[in-house]
């Protein structure tokens, strides 16, 4: 059995008009929206043994705050990456609970084709900044993910966390 946490980074800041795309922080509710959703993960169990994280200011800065102490690797290639990019990556994990971090939306996408069970949660289909699917594939090795074979576990977005 392997467990993915899929994640879209938290709110970022569109304050710095002459900052590139990559460059861009956190707002303050994203900060507050990670440690919160950080916080979940917690205490409902989902802990990962492993990390992909887009290179981003805004994903790394996404991870930091979730205090999830794992491998992690900062990925170029997960930086505004489609489906079968962010497939691509996955299947080189080698953690049995891998937290993947990256944008939309190309993880929004990928959330929708991964389970054979999407949640009924209203944003589910938006996936809004910071939302988190957890999912578990009946598979020894992540190379054997395919789409449409995920058993949707839980589904959270940072507003029923932070109020």
């Amino acid at each position: 059995m392997k467990r993915l946490i899929l994640m879209r980074h938290a709110k970022s800041s569109w304050d710095g008009p002459v900052l590139a795309d990559h460059d861009r922080p956190l707002n303050g509710r994203g900060r507050l929206s990670a440690k919160a959703v950080g916080d979940w993960l917690r205490s409902c169990g989902y802990i990962p043994d492993q990390a992909f994280v887009s290179t981003s200011k805004r994903t790394r800065e996404t991870f930091a705050r979730l205090k999830l102490p794992c491998d992690t690797e900062f990925l170029e290639d997960l930086y505004h990456a489609t489906p079968p990019e962010i497939l691509a990556c996955l299947r080189q994990a080698s953690g049995d609970t891998v937290l993947l971090i990256g944008h939309n939306p190309g993880i929004a996408e990928l959330a929708q084709c991964l389970p054979s069970d999407k949640p009924s949660h209203g944003r589910f289909l938006d996936f809004p900044t910071c939302a988190t699917l957890v999912m578990d594939f009946d598979v020894q090795d992540w190379q054997a993910v395919q789409t449409g074979t995920a058993a949707s576990l839980n589904f959270v977005i940072p507003r029923e966390l932070t109020g």
